[in-house]
């Protein structure tokens, strides 16, 4: 007779609860002590739960990828940032720039969130082979959200889709975390100032992208294209 498998509402909830717990406590102790000094212990200890239960939970660099994303988007998962509810409200706003301060709004807070967490990942990646490959697996991903944000400026008539491998390289540095380190965490400044020169840097990226959207022979009207060729 084969054994009844045993599940239930209640203990997959306490499952979650305990898996949440685990990453909360691993998010802070990566941010504040860093990626060597940080224990599985050490986060049992921070997560009031068993050591077995941390460790059923992954192997270190995989908490910290999880703690991660959990910091910066709310849950985890391989599912692009556009999917999550938060994103998605903001790319469906009918107004463009409204949906743009939105975005600025979400990806300064969550760089602000994270910032201790790239830290350890910079280290982990720098000493523990596991990690480096999540970290490029996790950066990878994040260059493809950037680049279904450039997309979105597509289709709302704001970038020339020609123009969309080298905007999406731009974005992804302008809204990166190492950019915000440069300027936050070593040149000191302060988040509104981060903030503020996010949405002029972006404003002038935009104001550059629409016009060669304009000046493209495809973005003329036909009689123009007609005088402009040459003979």
């Amino acid at each position: 007779m084969t054994p009844r498998k045993y599940s239930s509402p209640l203990r997959r909830a306490e499952a979650e609860r305990t898996r949440l717990a685990i990453l909360d406590a691993a998010a802070a102790l990566f941010s504040s002590e860093g990626y060597p000094a940080t224990t599985k212990k050490g986060i049992a200890q921070e997560a009031g739960v068993s050591v077995q239960s941390v460790h059923l939970a992954g192997s270190k660099a995989a908490l910290l990828v999880a703690a991660f994303e959990r910091t910066f988007a709310g849950d985890e998962g391989r599912h692009s940032l556009s999917e999550r509810p938060q994103i998605a409200e903001i790319m469906s706003r009918s107004d463009p720039e409204d949906a743009v301060r939105g975005w600025l709004d979400y990806v300064a807070q969550a760089n602000a969130r994270t910032a201790g967490l790239v830290r350890a990942m910079t280290v982990a990646a720098e000493t523990d082979a596991l990690a480096a490959e999540a970290v490029s697996d996790l950066e990878a991903r994040r260059r493809s959200d950037i680049g279904l944000a450039a997309g979105w400026l597509v289709e709302r008539g704001m970038l020339s889709g020609d123009e969309i491998e080298q905007a999406t390289d731009e974005l992804n540095h302008l809204v990166g975390p190492e950019t915000y380190a440069f300027f936050v965490t070593r040149s000191g400044w302060h988040e509104e100032r981060y903030r503020r020169w996010l949405e002029v840097t972006l404003r002038g990226l935009l104001e550059r992208w629409r016009g060669a959207l304009e000046a493209s022979p495809a973005a003329r009207p036909p009689r123009a294209r007609r005088a402009a060729a040459p003979p």
